[in-house]
């Protein structure tokens, strides 16, 4: 039996439903939900009231969040101001923290964003977007938090609380949903004492949505959802110690993305017949290239599992102990149609794979008035890497190179007559020698050579239609770090601290790139075009010969293995590692008054660190070494003050915080070919503010509200003045809770609006001088969001003991459009696509719940 296969026994809810709805029968009221302004907070590593906490953070708890519907991290964005998360897929999630975006999925990059889960780190992209259900709580802590969650914080941390194992009640409780598209979603959680210190606790989660964006083609449509998780956890508390374990899994199997592009009709590539608009938002022909990835769909294919244990030990009652241990795998196959057409130009994946292991030793001090402190340790070690073959069909790609030069190429170059520029040709059309023979003269005029018609011909019958080349980088880092924590009042108002935490890493980054079914015809005869007189025809003469793709090369045959996208490390895949190690500090000071028991203000200073990054870089030649470039540590200096009240008899919860940014190195993403790498674009200003409120005004009523202004900006190099990607200058969101009594039942309707302004999707801003790397540039400007706004509503009725629940919900009341990404690889090719929000979504929902606390 496999590790996975048991964590799911164990972890069943069905194992322990019938237990729990025994257990529950005795029926165990349930304390109402404390006001979110008044959770308890551990932002700090120690139980505090947000109003102590001397740094912006948001805090929701569980039952709140479900209140509102979020029940994934993009949704959770719009209730906390500064913060937002683009969902391209459960594969490729960006995480924002004021202005700055974590999403890189290659195995060599730190994040900048951390995500902890119970404590434990799951900040690399690719592993942490996990289902948020049976939660605690949720914190969001801005700014630079190194020193209190280490690895990834450079600008903020998400800290998910996930719900424990309780040995003082039981409980069972299950929610079922279905809406529009095909969607439906079945939660289900049990809590179940076996005695005063011992419980176990399970939950578990199915998620299913038909795409929203049809294909075309047929099959599935685009966009879809379905994901299956499940938790166990176990807690043992016998006196002074306490032991929790915990088990999550998950796996996704989403359809493919739309990556659509808006520049070309999709149509049917075996007719030629238009099929849809170029609507960024409408229907979307594409497919895979044939037999690519062993003939594998669009879509994913993602597996996230872990282990947790969390052990404190209380020696009194102001020292205590704690410890945590953890494993963690991930593994995630993405197939996508990269060009956005119905045509196989590029068909591209991504194959992610990581393990990490992370130990913390913390020792805390707490005399519960003037000082409280900590000291501890980790151990972390991650493997990894990340596999992206690319398939190109190189008479496409061909035509798309000419129709660079001269529109219509694509479209046939006149030989269909009526047809429109923007109307992909026929397949078939391609596999025309006389065509492609004649794009080849056409691209090799471009360079002032005559091709003659004979050699034309011949390379022109060698073009593929399947040429595969896979690159792959691999990573290995193992980390120590030592940190302490002090905060210490000299007067009963006065609250001051510092923190600082000293990081070790040693890391080896390795990478290989291969063409795997032959050399690129395409490739040399593009690399031969620029070379002297004598060595372009002595390529262009082997690219003619019959079965030129696939001859070795050798003395009597010395053309090289060319790629396209890419060129093969040395014997065609040779792989070339690199170590290094680094070591920095990270710190901050912080200082908080408290006007009265109900209002405070704070200031605080601290230094982000994100570790130097080994980026590595495909050789510039075929079978050269893989090029590797040291990029030097990014920090941030960041100074924020901010204040926080409670008002009207604690019904007004009102916090605001002003901050500054100062980048030095920052590091960006740049495309050179389809490969993305990372290189140093100096440095940055991000400053702003951020405001949210919770308002009872009345026992009937709740409002609440965020807003965030945020203007983050590159200050030198060539991307001076650029804006963040994925970062808008100004956000907010305002929504209400209405109640009333209905006799027996109790009613509620909560609308939401949520509204925010110009989105870039990459730090390039689009801009056609700084793409000048990609394999076709993009000179159009087009790859932006403007400003828009949608609006949620959910109607409920309960039963007066809250046990029973009937809703219903709109999401998108009226159908915004609006894309949530955009450029892609298909950039590469001079085809950016664009990836569409969800529409309007409605359904309906009933739940119960049993005991509790």
């Amino acid at each position: 039996m496999t590790v996975r296969v048991l964590l799911l026994a164990l972890a069943s809810p069905f194992a322990l439903a019938a237990g729990a709805t025994a257990a529950c029968a005795q029926d165990v009221p349930a304390e109402a939900p404390a006001q979110d302004g008044e959770i308890t907070v551990t932002a700090q590593l120690i139980e505090q009231s947000p109003m102590e906490v001397p740094f912006a953070l948001t805090a929701y708890s569980g039952e709140f969040l479900e209140t509102l519907g979020v029940t994934e991290f993009d949704k959770l964005g719009q209730f906390v101001p500064g913060f937002d998360v683009q969902n391209q897929s459960p594969n490729n999630p960006g995480f924002v923290m004021r202005g700055i975006t974590s999403d890189s999925g290659t195995a060599y990059n730190e994040p900048r964003v951390s995500v902890f889960q119970d404590g434990v780190s799951i900040s690399k992209s690719r592993g942490s977007y996990v289902e948020l259900f049976d939660m605690d709580r949720i914190e969001i802590a801005k700014g630079p938090q190194s020193t209190l969650y280490g690895r990834g914080a450079l600008i903020g941390a998400v800290n998910l609380i996930q719900a424990k194992a309780d040995p003082s009640a039981p409980l069972f409780q299950a929610r079922a949903q279905y809406g529009d598209f095909d969607g439906y979603r079945f939660d289900v959680a049990g809590n179940l004492p076996l005695g005063d210190t011992l419980a176990v606790r399970a939950a578990g989660r199915i998620k299913h949505r038909d795409g929203y964006v049809q294909n075309l083609l047929g099959g599935e449509d685009f966009n879809g959802i379905d994901t299956k998780a499940v938790r166990g956890s176990l807690r043992w508390e016998p006196g002074a110690f306490t032991l929790d374990l915990i088990g999550n899994y998950q796996k996704d199997e989403a359809t493919g993305t739309s990556f659509k592009s808006a520049n070309w009709n999709p149509t049917d590539p075996v007719t030629g017949a238009v099929l849809g608009d170029r609507g960024r938002n409408s229907g979307a022909a594409l497919a895979p290239g044939a037999g690519f990835e062993g003939g594998k769909p669009l879509g994913l294919d993602r597996e996230v599992w872990g282990v947790t244990g969390i052990a404190n030990y209380e020696f009194s009652d102001r020292l205590s102990l704690n410890a945590i241990g953890s494993y963690r795998e991930f593994s995630a196959l993405e197939v996508f149609d990269a060009d956005g057409i119905s045509l196989p130009a590029l068909t591209a994946a991504e194959d992610a794979q990581g393990e990490q292991t992370m130990a913390t030793l913390r020792l805390t001090w707490a005399d519960g008035d003037r000082l409280t402190a900590f000291a501890g340790a980790t151990y972390f070690r991650e493997t990894g890497s990340t596999r992206t073959p690319a398939q190109f069909d190189e008479r496409v790609a061909l035509a798309r190179l000419v129709d660079f030069g001269a529109p219509g190429t694509l479209a046939g170059g006149g030989l269909i007559p009526g047809r429109p520029a923007s109307d992909p040709a026929p397949i078939s059309l391609f596999g025309n020698t006389a065509f492609t023979a004649a794009l080849l003269q056409g691209l090799a005029g471009a360079y002032g050579y005559a091709l003659p018609a004979p050699l034309a011909n011949g390379i022109a019958a060698n073009l593929k239609s399947n040429h595969l080349e896979t690159s792959t980088n691999f990573a290995e880092t193992t980390s120590w770090d030592l940190f302490a924590d002090v905060s210490f009042k000299p007067i009963d108002a006065l609250e001051i601290g510092a923190g600082v935490r000293w990081s070790h890493d040693d890391k080896s980054t390795g990478y290989s790139s291969a063409v795997v079914n032959g050399r690129s015809v395409l490739g040399g005869f593009v690399g031969a075009l620029a070379q002297a007189p004598a060595t372009r025809d002595a390529l262009l003469g082997g690219l003619a010969v019959p079965g030129a793709a696939t001859i070795p090369p050798s003395a009597l045959y010395p053309v090289p293995l060319f790629g396209l996208g890419l060129q093969p490390t040395g014997t065609n895949g040779q792989r070339y590692d690199l170590d290094h190690n680094d070591s920095g500090l990270t710190w901050r000071l912080t200082a908080r008054y408290e006007l009265s028991p109900d209002a405070s203000l704070y200031a605080n200073y601290a230094r982000g660190r994100r570790p130097e990054v080994l980026s590595v870089r495909p050789p510039a030649a075929p079978g050269g070494a893989a090029r590797f470039d040291l990029l030097p540590s990014e920090t941030v200096d960041s100074f924020e003050a901010g204040a926080k009240t409670a008002l009207a008899g604690r019904t007004l919860f009102l916090d605001g915080a002003l901050f500054y940014y100062r980048y030095r190195n920052f590091q960006t993403t740049e495309q050179q070919g389809t490969t993305f790498i990372t290189v140093n674009a100096g440095e940055a200003t991000s400053y702003g503010f951020e405001g949210q409120f919770t308002w009872k005004p009345a026992e009937w009523i709740d409002l609440f509200g965020t807003y965030a202004w945020n203007h983050s900006r590159f200050t030198t190099g060539a991307r001076d003045g650029n804006r963040f990607r994925l970062s808008p200058d100004h956000s907010a969101s305002l929504g209400a809770t209405l109640r009333g009594d209905l006799g027996p039942v109790k009613a509620d309707f909560t609308p939401v609006l949520g509204w925010q302004s110009k989105t870039f999707f990459d730090d390039d801003n689009d801009l056609p001088a700084l793409q000048t790397g990609n394999l076709i540039p993009d000179v159009v400007q087009d790859e932006w969001q403007k400003g828009y706004a949608t609006v949620d509503l959910r109607l409920g009725v309960s039963t007066a003991d809250g046990v029973w629940r009937v809703e219903g919900f709109v999401t998108n009341v009226f159908d915004q459009q609006y894309i949530k990404d955009a450029g892609n690889t298909g950039d590469s090719l001079g085809m950016p696509t664009f990836i569409a929000g969800e529409p309007r979504i409605f359904g309906i929902a009933a739940s119960v719940k049993l005991g509790g606390r």
